[in-house]
């Protein structure tokens, strides 16, 4: 037990030593080159031409896995700690806008599929497991959060009642306008779309455009429509 609390803090210190000496050199004196090449001793796996600006933090690297092609910017926080168990994957092609902040906690699989967009300001945080498909559109100021907070006792706070913590789905192609909220135990499926500001607290089946607080399926993408709505607007940024 203590030649393997040594190991981890061994390792913990050469991540921090790593990227901290590599972490805010800038991309014009070979910032990225540098990180692509030297990160690869710290993190789970790491592709080929992984492009990571300055500025960018991560903790608990060994559970971090980064495929081919994948873009990080500015100020991005990817944190894998709080279990050894934990696991953050982003494959191909994955882009990871600026302030994105990525959390696992506990026990925790965080999955985003190849060639899907993570927008500004995202915020994506466990433990549930949270698996994010192909192909999909996160756009700014989203919020994908995997637990619920317990608050049944008025006397006890809030704090220490425990958090529940189901997981969840975002399959293929999925768009996310602006400031959307997915909350813990939802599947949006393959093809949906939801509009800007929505709250989403129930499954939206494929193909389906929802809107609202909380969030309702008012179509789906064959035109038909399915409930009398207020239609509010699908952020057209990304």
């Amino acid at each position: 037990m203590d030649n393997l609390k040594h190991f981890s803090k061994m390792k913990r210190l050469q991540e921090l030593l790593l990227t901290t000496l590599l972490g805010d050199i800038p991309t014009i004196l070979g910032g990225v080159k540098l990180r692509n090449l030297l990160y690869r001793a710290i993190f789970g796996q790491i592709g080929s031409s992984v492009y990571i600006q300055d500025g960018v933090e991560f903790i608990s690297t060994d559970s971090i896995t980064i495929g081919d092609g994948v873009y990080i910017f500015k100020g991005v926080r990817i944190d894998g700690k709080g279990h050894e168990n934990n696991r953050i994957n982003l494959e191909n092609g994955v882009v990871i806008e600026r302030n994105v902040v990525i959390g696992a906690l506990n026990n925790t699989s965080i999955d985003i599929d190849r060639d899907t967009f993570i927008g500004p300001s995202v915020c994506i945080g466990g433990p549930g497991d949270i698996k994010i498909g192909k192909h999909c559109l996160i756009a700014a100021h989203t919020g994908i959060y995997a637990n619920n907070h317990n608050f049944t006792d008025p006397m006890e706070p809030i704090k220490y009642q425990g958090i529940t913590s189901k997981g969840i789905v975002i399959e293929d192609d999925c768009w996310l306008g602006h400031g959307v909220k997915v909350l813990d135990g939802v599947t949006i499926g393959r093809g949906s779309v939801i509009g800007a500001g929505a709250v989403v607290t129930k499954d939206i089946p494929p193909l389906s455009i929802a809107v609202g607080i909380p969030a309702r399926v008012i179509k789906s993408r064959d035109g038909k429509k399915i409930a009398k709505s207020t239609e509010l607007p699908i952020s057209s940024s990304n």
